[in-house]
């Protein structure tokens, strides 16, 4: 288990970083107990935010998504889950409806991306419906992000070994997330480090690091919404003193 160091100590220089092929095996098995007691712990928090939160979320916030937007309320994609299986991992539909959803990366101003699916993707209210995921066992709070065909393809033919991230269930959020690797990875160096911190996740695992990856997740969200919020209230400011009187 990882030390009592903070998530935000952990760090490892890019250009002396190697890509070593671990045990794969060795490191699941020795954690089975880990893994069972986790799996409870899974079951247990999605069910009771299904019914404490999304049981009145979702009605309202496929409301405004039909009023804002044509398409569906959910966003349904295959990714590669545990043990290299697919599952159907569902969203809240945050963009107009286009060919290129299931093979292509959204970017950080992407035309693609509706207005009111903006402020889902900041707050990450989109995946909410991924705690139906974690319920069904496709997914667990603390865990590899899952990929879609196309950038796990891609990213196992820029990496060897890349696939050893599937050895465990992948997570609503993880280690590479809280470091920020996260959104669009369109470099070789952040799929290099995606792995490193996927890699030393699996390693590494344990409830300590698991509530440490939960914390900097809600605080990382909440200071990236504030930020949001207040850079959409800047231009109503602006405009509410400019029809001031002298």
């Amino acid at each position: 288990m990882i030390d009592n160091a903070s998530i935000s100590s952990i760090h490892i220089e890019p250009s002396k970083l190697t890509v070593v092929l671990p045990r794969q095996r060795d490191q699941i098995d020795r954690k089975r107990n880990y893994f069972i007691f986790k799996r409870v712990f899974d079951i247990l928090f999605s069910l009771c935010f299904i019914i404490l939160v999304l049981s009145w979320l979702l009605p309202i916030l496929a409301i405004l998504l039909k009023l804002t937007s044509r398409g569906p309320v959910f966003f349904l994609q295959k990714r590669i889950g545990f043990a290299g299986k697919t599952f159907t991992c569902y969203k809240f539909r945050t963009m107009v409806i286009n060919d290129e959803a299931h093979t292509r990366q959204a970017s950080e101003n992407d035309r693609r991306i509706t207005k009111f699916g903006r402020f889902l993707r900041k707050s990450n209210i989109d995946e909410f419906p991924q705690f139906l995921n974690i319920l069904k066992g496709d997914m667990s709070l603390i865990g590899p992000r899952p990929h879609m065909y196309a950038d796990c393809r891609n990213f196992s033919a820029v990496l060897p070994g890349y696939k050893f991230r599937n050895m465990v269930r992948p997570g609503l959020t993880g280690l590479a997330q809280v470091k920020g690797y996260h959104g669009p990875t369109t470099t070789r160096s952040c799929v290099i480090m995606r792995y490193h911190w996927d890699n030393y996740y699996i390693q590494h695992a344990g409830f300590i690091l698991d509530f440490k990856i939960m914390l900097f997740t809600v605080s990382q969200r909440l200071v990236v919404m504030s930020k949001y919020l207040l850079q959409q209230m800047s231009p109503l400011q602006k405009n509410s003193e400019e029809v001031l009187p002298n």
